[in-house]
């Protein structure tokens, strides 16, 4: 019920605007939003990565709804990878980029060559770039984007979400040599015949998908906060006898960071995903839709700053 809620909270502009003008929400949005431009991405970056983390920074731009809008995230983002290795931070920082926001809804072609800029500039920098999932109707684009752009930068990462019925399959077309996968549980409302609808179901599938990516070739990204989750994905690289240089965890920032800190401690990459940007309440609604218990912990942040 509640994962219902914030999903509908996601998509609702009243809402948005209330929450923006609220004091408790910007203490909320600069626990876990890295601020609204790229020059405090930049500094927050810095801190985690002098902390021992790599990171996988997010733009939260407008919805983009002109092919123009799309052309000013592109620029966003190779400026963005520019000043990421003129700070020395490339390669443990990279990208993520939605390919809504690079306009695939208004012209797949441009998006597409929107995104192999980003890759280009990427390349130049020495980091890479991920490609962000979304909603299920845009899963088989996006993974033949993917591919494209894999032959010419072949470091490009994928997204898949375990709450579709899908992505097993998806994993193991996917789990080949030199293949970066996150893998995450997934946050948008989808129906029941493509995705599963109890929490119970969509840890089996993660736990599934993660046996497939781990016994497999390429480089699983483990992109989970639940505790068992994380414990699997351990069990699961010593029974596969993974390095931990061979895979890495992804947590987002702001949430629970000192299990970040004790992964690091053990010798294991940690990849915070960083956002920045003004379109901070989406992306909120979505992360609370995708695991409740981050309301939980937001409260807390909240009350201990009362």
């Amino acid at each position: 019920m509640l994962r219902s809620l914030f999903l509908a909270a996601a998509g609702s502009a009243r809402l948005e605007r209330l929450a923006e003008s609220t004091p408790v929400s910007r203490g909320v949005v600069k626990r876990f939003v890295a601020g609204s431009g790229a020059e405090e991405a930049l500094a927050t970056a810095r801190e985690l990565a002098d902390d021992g983390l790599a990171v996988s920074l997010d733009h939260l731009g407008v919805d983009t709804e002109t092919l123009e809008q799309a052309q000013a995230v592109r620029d966003e983002y190779v400026g963005l990878l520019d000043r990421l290795h003129a700070a020395g931070l490339t390669p443990a920082a990279e990208v993520s980029v939605k390919l809504s926001a690079l306009g695939q809804h208004l012209d797949e072609k441009t998006a597409a060559e929107h995104a192999r800029a980003i890759c280009a500039a990427a390349a130049e920098a020495g980091t890479a770039v991920t490609l962000d999932a979304e909603d299920h109707t845009t899963t088989d684009a996006t993974l033949e984007t993917l591919l494209d752009l894999r032959r010419d930068f072949p470091s490009t990462g994928a997204v898949l979400q375990a709450y579709l019925r899908r992505t097993e399959g998806d994993c193991r077309e996917l789990a080949v040599a030199g293949s970066r996968v996150r893998l995450c549980k997934g946050a948008y409302a989808e129906p029941e015949s493509v995705a599963f609808q109890s929490a119970l179901d969509v840890d089996k599938s993660y736990v599934r998908c993660l046996n497939v990516l781990m016994s497999g070739e390429g480089y699983p990204m483990v992109a989970t906060h639940d505790p068992r989750l994380i414990a699997i994905a351990e069990d699961r690289a010593r029974w596969f006898d993974r390095s931990t240089g061979e895979y890495e965890f992804q947590l987002l920032h702001g949430v629970r960071p000192e299990e970040q800190a004790r992964l690091a401690a053990g010798g294991h990459t940690v990849r915070v995903y960083l956002p920045y940007g003004k379109q901070w309440f989406g992306y909120l609604m979505r992360r609370f839709a995708e695991r409740p218990a981050n309301v939980t912990t937001i409260a807390r942040a909240v009350s201990a700053r009362r």
